[in-house]
């Protein structure tokens, strides 16, 4: 579990740093957009379209590799709470009296 943590945060650092890639190769673009030709600006156009789309698909591999994860998640604890129904229901009687008794300390 630790291990898909680490592989989520290490997706979330690169997305941010695409984003404040893309953020700052796009000022530039809209900075210049009254000095520059037509055809520099195509260029420069171009450019910012295929960082976009960079980081338009690196945006789709994290979000791929969490929702994965989720399921995988979801269907280990379902196998759990299929397996030991009354495990889980202590389990969750025991959460709701401690936070019961936290509730009514207030």
């Amino acid at each position: 579990m630790v291990n898909k943590a680490d592989e989520f945060n290490r997706a979330r650092t690169r997305i941010t740093g695409d984003i404040r890639t893309l953020i700052a190769d796009g000022e530039d673009p809209l900075k210049a957009a009254a000095d520059i030709s037509g055809s520099r600006f195509a260029v420069v156009r171009e450019k910012f379209a295929e960082k976009l789309g960079s980081a338009r698909a690196r945006l789709a591999d994290a979000s791929q590799a969490a929702v994965a994860t989720a399921r995988r998640t979801a269907a280990a604890t379902d196998g759990y709470v299929h397996g030991n129904p009354w495990t889980v229901i202590g389990i969750a009687a025991a959460a709701g009296m401690l936070i019961g008794v936290l509730a009514a300390r207030r």
